[in-house]
């Protein structure tokens, strides 16, 4: 754990603004409460069974999420700079998480603990602001579990792959090809026939 740059902070402040936009002496304060920390490639940020007591927000490098079933692990999805990561469920009741969470690369990651996100929220001062960016980022975990979830019930394989080529060209460029056929629920060998159509076509 190290101290925070002015740099890393100002790639925070710019990332929390689409949630809670911060005054001077508020923004002072919520500083006092987060921490950078360092992950190893394979380390873990969350772990099944576990309570997962804090969120981050990715300053450098990835994380993947995953179970493991029947003793394979399987993928469902991704975050890079400037996402958030969290097993959000576990982070918000105190039960523990069903999934993993690792880093997927040498990984830089801003966190709050739950201990300092109860101690912001019982702060005049940024109880408002801290309210609110928790419930916004409950939404934003929502709508992205919806979007999965309808994705494998409207979508083939290869639209969901068509999908990431526009949203997610990072995943495709950073991201073992193996990890990308788990995420989009299917082999390896099926993705390969998949991309060899694709640029038959084009």
């Amino acid at each position: 754990m190290d101290a925070l740059t002015s740099a890393q902070l100002g790639a925070l402040r710019r990332g929390m603004e689409p949630y809670v936009v911060f005054n001077e002496a508020e923004w002072i304060v919520f500083i006092q409460h987060i921490s950078v920390h360092n992950f190893k490639k394979k380390q873990l940020f969350a772990e099944a069974g576990k309570v997962c007591n804090h969120v981050g927000f990715v300053l450098k490098g990835s994380v993947r999420y995953y179970h493991i079933k029947d003793g394979a692990d399987i993928t469902n999805y991704f975050s890079f700079e400037n996402d958030y990561v969290s097993s959000y469920t576990s982070f918000l009741t105190g039960e523990p998480a069903l999934n993993y969470i690792e880093a997927l690369e040498p990984s830089q990651i801003i966190v709050i603990t739950k201990k300092n996100m109860e101690l912001m929220l019982n702060n005049p001062m940024l109880a408002y602001r801290m309210e609110r960016f928790g419930r916004l980022i409950a939404e934003h975990y929502l709508i992205c579990y919806e979007d999965r979830v309808s994705s494998f019930i409207t979508q083939t394989p290869e639209e969901r792959y068509l999908k990431l080529l526009e949203t997610g060209r990072e995943v495709l460029q950073r991201m073992p090809q193996h990890y990308i056929a788990n995420f989009l629920g299917i082999t390896p060998v099926s993705l390969s026939r998949i991309r060899k159509r694709i640029l038959t076509e084009k």
